[in-house]
C-alpha cells in the first residue's frame, strides 16, 4: 500500500501541465533518435545534458525517461523498415519483422512491435513500482564491501556481455577506469594523472567523455562507411494495424517475453541482448508455425520486442535501487542524478520521493503516449529514414561540439571531445564496446570510495572481502564470471 500511495503522489507530480509537455517532448525525441539508425537513447541523454543542467531536477528525468522508452520503440522502426538494427537487442526484430515487410506486412510488424513494447513496458513498469522500493529497504544494509563487491560483479558481467569477446570487453573497461581516475585524489590530495595541466586537476568531465566516445566517435564511424552502400527503405502506407490472427498469435509472446526481459534487464549481467534472443529461441519452439521462422513470422518480432521492452523497466530497478547501471543509457541517467548532486540508492526514495516516484509515474503516462505516437504516426516515423545521413551526422557534430563548449567555455575540453571522439572510432573500428568503458568511468569513483571505507572500517584488513558472507558469495561470483565462460569455451575447442 505505501507503494500505491507513493505512486499517486508521483502522477500528482507528473500530470503538473510543465511535466506532461517535458514527458510529451521526451518520448517525441525517443522516437525520432529510435527511427535514426546509429544515434539512440544513450547519445541523446548524454548530448542534453549540458541543456537540461538548469532545468528542475524532476522535469529533466521525465524527460529522460521519454527519451529511453521512446528510443526502444523507435528501434523496431528501422530494423523492420531498413533491415539496419540500431542496436544489438534489436537484431532478431530486424531479422523476422524486414522479411515481414518484404512480403507487405510492414504495417502488421510495426504494429505488434509497437503495442508488445506498450504491454511490456507496462508490466515492467509496474514490477519496477513494487520491486524497487522493497529492493531499497535491503539495500540500506548493504556494507561498504559489499557494494564494492557488488560494483565489481557489475563491471565483470558488462564487460563480458556487451561485444564479441570479453577480453575487448575488459580492456575497455579498463580505459574508462583510467579515465576516471584523472584528477584529485580527495583523501590525499594528490594529483593523479593531470599531466601537469591544471585543467585536469578537477577531473575530465563525464558530458566530454561520453559525447566524445559515442557522438563523434559514431560520427567518425559513420563518415568513414558512407560509401560502402545503403539500405532500401520499405514504403509504408496507412497506420499499423494487426488483424484478429496477428493479435491471436502475438499476445501469448508479448507475455513470455515481458517474463523473459524484466529479470534480466535487473541483473547487473547483461541488458537486453540475451532475453531477446531467449525469446526468439522459446517462440520457434513454442509456435505452431516453426516453418515460417527466417521467412517473416510475427512471433519472431512480437516476443522479441517485448523482452526488449521490459528489460528496460528493468534496468531501472538497479539504477534507483543500489545506483548501478547496467547499460549505457543507464549509465548516462547515473552521470545525470550525479550532475544534480544526487546519488542513486536506497537513500533517493527517502531524500528525494518526490523526483523518484514522479520519475515512475512518468513511465506509464510515457507509455500511453508512445502508443498514441507510433501506432497512427507509423508512416511519418517512417519517412525520416529518408533523411540524409551525411546532414544527420553533420548536425550532431554541431551540436556536440557547442554543448561541449557551453560547459565551460574552454578550449581545452573541445580537445579532449576530439580525442575521446578518435578513442570512441578506434574502438568502433576494431570491435571494442563503448559501454563498459562508461560503465567504468562513472562507477569507478565509487568502487574506489567503496574499497577504501570498507578497509578503514577493517583496520587496513582485507580479510573483510572474504569474511562476510554475502561479499564472499559476490566475490564468488565474480570469479565464476570471470572463469566459467573460458573453461566452457576450452571444452567446446576441444570437443569441435
Amino acid at each position: 500500500m505505501d507503494a500505491l500511495t507513493s505512486l499517486f503522489a508521483g502522477f500528482e507530480t507528473a500530470l503538473t501541465p510543465l511535466n506532461l509537455l517535458w514527458a510529451l517532448i521526451g518520448v517525441t525525441l525517443g522516437t525520432l533518435v529510435g527511427v535514426l539508425p546509429g544515434i539512440g537513447p544513450a547519445l541523446t541523454v548524454a548530448l542534453l545534458l549540458p541543456v537540461t543542467a538548469k532545468l528542475p531536477p524532476v522535469s529533466a528525468f521525465i524527460m529522460f525517461a521519454g527519451i529511453y522508452y521512446g528510443g526502444m520503440f523507435g528501434g523496431s522502426t528501422t530494423s523492420i523498415l531498413l533491415n539496419t538494427p540500431g542496436e544489438s537487442a534489436s537484431i532478431i526484430t530486424a531479422l523476422e519483422g524486414n522479411k515481414m515487410a518484404r512480403k507487405g506486412r510492414a504495417a502488421a510488424a510495426l504494429a505488434t512491435a509497437a503495442i508488445g513494447s506498450f504491454i511490456a513496458g507496462t508490466i515492467g513498469t509496474l514490477l519496477l513500482t513494487f520491486a524497487a522500493p522493497a529492493i531499497a529497504d535491503i539495500a540500506v544494509q548493504i556494507t561498504p564491501s559489499a557494494k564494492f563487491a557488488l560494483i565489481m560483479l557489475a563491471f565483470v558481467t558488462i564487460s563480458a556481455t556487451f561485444g564479441g569477446s570479453p577480453l575487448r570487453g575488459l580492456l575497455s573497461l579498463f580505459v574508462g577506469l583510467a579515465i576516471g581516475l584523472v584528477g584529485t585524489d580527495l583523501q590525499s590530495g594528490q594529483a593523479r594523472f593531470a599531466l601537469g595541466r591544471p585543467e585536469l586537476l578537477d577531473g575530465i568531465d563525464f558530458i566530454t567523455v561520453v559525447i566524445g566516445l559515442f557522438a563523434i566517435g559514431e560520427t567518425l564511424y559513420v563518415a568513414s562507411r558512407l560509401r560502402k552502400g545503403k539500405g532500401s527503405v520499405i514504403k509504408l502506407e496507412g497506420g499499423a494495424t494487426l488483424s484478429k490472427q496477428d493479435w491471436r498469435r502475438s499476445w501469448g509472446p508479448w507475455l513470455r517475453g515481458t517474463a523473459l526481459g524484466f529479470p534480466f534487464g535487473a541483473i547487473p549481467a547483461g541488458g537486453a541482448e540475451i532475453p531477446t534472443f531467449l525469446s526468439y529461441t522459446l517462440e520457434k519452439r513454442l509456435s505452431k508455425h516453426p516453418e515460417e521462422f527466417g521467412q517473416g513470422a510475427i512471433e519472431g518480432v512480437a516476443g522479441p520486442e517485448a523482452a526488449n521492452n521490459a528489460s528496460a523497466a528493468g534496468v531501472l530497478v538497479p539504477l534507483l535501487t543500489l545506483g548501478l547501471p547496467t547499460s549505457a543509457t543507464a549509465a548516462i541517467l547515473l552521470a545525470a542524478f550525479q550532475q544534480y548532486g544526487l546519488q542513486p540508492g536506497p537513500l533517493l526514495f527517502l531524500t528525494n520521493g518526490d523526483l523518484v516516484w514522479g520519475l515512475i509515474a512518468s513511465l506509464y503516462i510515457g507509455n500511453v503516449m508512445l502508443l498514441a505516437l507510433n501506432l497512427p504516426l507509423a508512416p511519418v516515423w517512417a519517412r525520416l529514414l529518408l533523411i540524409p545521413r551525411p546532414f544527420l551526422y553533420a548536425g550532431i557534430l554541431v551540436f556536440s561540439t557547442v554543448g561541449v563548449y557551453s560547459l565551460n567555455n574552454s578550449v581545452f575540453d573541445l580537445g579532449l571531445l576530439a580525442l575521446f571522439g578518435v578513442i570512441g572510432y578506434g574502438m568502433r573500428r576494431f570491435d571494442f564496446p563503448v559501454t563498459p568503458a562508461i560503465i567504468g568511468v562513472v562507477l569507478g569513483p565509487t568502487a574506489e570510495a567503496q574499497f577504501r571505507t570498507a578497509l578503514q572500517q577493517s583496520n587496513g584488513d582485507f580479510s573483510i572481502f572474504v569474511r562476510q558472507p554475502f561479499t564472499a558469495f559476490l566475490m564468488l561470483c565474480v570469479l565464476a564470471a570471470l572463469v566459467v565462460p573460458q573453461v566452457l569455451k576450452f571444452r567446446a575447442r576441444r570437443a569441435a
